[in-house]
C-alpha cells in the first residue's frame, strides 16, 4: 500500500474501506440512531459463513425456516411486504420496545401471517442467530432476508440490570446491545422455539 493509499483507506475486520465522506458519516450516525438505511452487504470470503443459504428453507410464503434452530422467520421486516420479489414494497417500520411487543399481538389477533397466529418478537439469543459473521452493513444473509439494511432490531429480552432498557441487535456489524425501551427500532417476527 502506498503512502497515499494509507491516507485514503483504513482496515476494518479484514476489509479495506475508503475513509468516510460527510454523507457516509451522516449515514453512520443514522444507523446507530436506529434510522433504517438500506445498503449492500460487504462480505469477507476469507471468513466462514455462519448463515449460508443452505442453512435456510425459503417456504415460498414469505417465511424462512432456519434448519439449525427450527425457528420460522418472517422474511420481511415489519412495514415491508412482497409484490414481485421479496420485501420489495413498503418501508421499515420503527417501534418502541412496548410497541414492538404489541405489533406481534396485533398481527396474530388480526388473522396472523402465512397461516400462523403465534408470531412473536424473538429473544436476544434467537435474533443473534441471524447474524452473518462473514458480512457487515448488514451482517445478515441478504438473499433470504432482503431489505434489512443496517438497522437495529428489537428483541423481547429486557435488560437484567436496567429496567428501562432492552436488548437489540445492530445489523450494521451484528452486535448485541442494550438500549432504552423508548427508542425506536425495527422488528422482525419469529415463531416456534423458545
Amino acid at each position: 500500500m502506498t503512502e497515499t493509499d494509507r491516507d485514503t483507506a483504513m482496515d476494518y475486520r479484514g476489509f479495506v474501506v475508503k475513509k468516510m465522506t460527510i454523507t457516509a458519516l451522516i449515514m453512520a450516525a443514522g444507523i446507530w440512531a436506529g434510522v433504517p438505511v438500506a445498503v449492500q452487504a460487504a462480505c469477507n470470503a476469507n471468513v466462514t459463513a455462519t448463515a449460508p443459504d443452505s442453512r435456510y428453507i425459503d417456504n415460498g410464503d414469505n417465511t424462512v425456516t432456519d434448519k439449525a434452530t427450527g425457528l420460522m422467520w418472517k422474511q420481511c421486516s415489519e412495514g415491508q411486504s412482497t409484490t414481485t420479489s421479496a420485501c420489495d414494497t413498503g418501508t421499515l417500520s420503527v417501534y418502541t420496545w412496548q410497541e414492538a411487543l404489541q405489533q406481534a399481538e396485533a398481527l396474530n389477533s388480526g388473522g396472523g401471517f402465512a397461516g400462523y397466529t403465534d408470531w412473536r418478537l424473538p429473544n436476544r439469543n434467537e435474533l443473534a442467530t441471524l447474524v452473518e459473521r462473514q458480512c457487515w452493513s448488514p451482517a445478515l444473509n441478504t438473499s433470504l432476508f432482503p431489505g434489512t439494511g443496517t438497522s437495529t432490531y428489537w428483541t423481547s429480552s429486557p435488560h437484567a440490570t436496567f429496567s428501562d432498557r432492552a436488548w437489540f441487535v445492530g445489523f450494521s456489524g451484528g452486535g448485541l446491545h442494550g438500549g432504552y425501551k423508548s427508542s425506536e427500532r425495527v422488528v422482525r417476527l419469529v415463531r416456534g422455539g423458545q
